[in-house]
């Protein structure tokens, strides 16, 4: 059997960004909910990217430390497939929304990401970046990917920095499930550009020709 690494596409704000991801074979695309970030979407502008996704592409929603509301109107107007959760919010508040979420862990600041994973047990991954506790990431900044516990027993997202001339050796160093991508991609913030995607879903795949078949994630 084939390795194959899971694309995210992360931060989209346009349809036509969002198209090419997933005609490309982008396995879920990304989109920011706090509203702080420049990349954050009002809900009409969400919709319209959402009836625009063709089939078996996810589509996740992106949070930190946001209020109820907010959520529940981004749940109820978008049906979004899976939360993701960049902030200090607990196992609870995650699970509370009868949906399937992933959880942020920030490699800046969490010095036992296994440890710190055992008590989200219910999430469906996590994402592991560069960021610190309270921040959204999208620097376009790496980390040590030593850090990571070679024993990580769940599903594993690398983001923070990747883009198509780091993706493949990170795929032969880390062997994650899935790499999740943003500024790697962006002429500008939110902004992506198709030849930038083109290069890094064609490094993806070199990356994953690297990985003998078979070989445990």
């Amino acid at each position: 059997m084939n390795y194959r690494t899971r694309i995210k596409i992360c931060g989209i704000t346009r349809v036509q960004d969002a198209l090419h991801a997933a005609h490309r074979g982008a396995d879920s695309i990304g989109l920011v909910f706090h509203p702080p970030s420049p990349r954050s979407l009002a809900i009409e502008k969400a919709r319209e990217i959402r009836q625009a996704i063709p089939p078996f592409v996810t589509l996740t929603a992106l949070f930190l430390d946001e209020s109820e509301d907010w959520i529940a109107e981004v749940v109820h107007q978008l049906r979004p497939d899976c939360l993701q959760f960049h902030g200090s919010e607990s196992v609870e508040f995650c699970e509370g929304w009868g949906v399937p979420y992933i959880k942020s862990i920030p490699m800046g600041s969490i010095e036992a990401p296994e440890s710190y994973a055992r008590l989200y047990g219910s999430a469906q991954g996590f994402l592991l970046d560069s960021n610190v506790a309270g921040r959204l990431g999208g620097s376009g900044d790496t980390f040590d990917w030593s850090k990571i516990p070679a024993s990580f027993e769940f599903p594993l997202l690398l983001a923070g920095g990747i883009n198509a001339s780091n993706v493949a050796d990170a795929i032969v160093r880390v062997r994650p499930w899935g790499v999740d991508v943003s500024t790697g991609v962006e002429v500008s913030k939110g902004i992506k550009s198709a030849d930038l995607m083109d290069h890094f879903f064609n490094e993806v795949q070199r990356g994953d020709g690297c990985v003998e078949p078979n070989e445990p994630r």
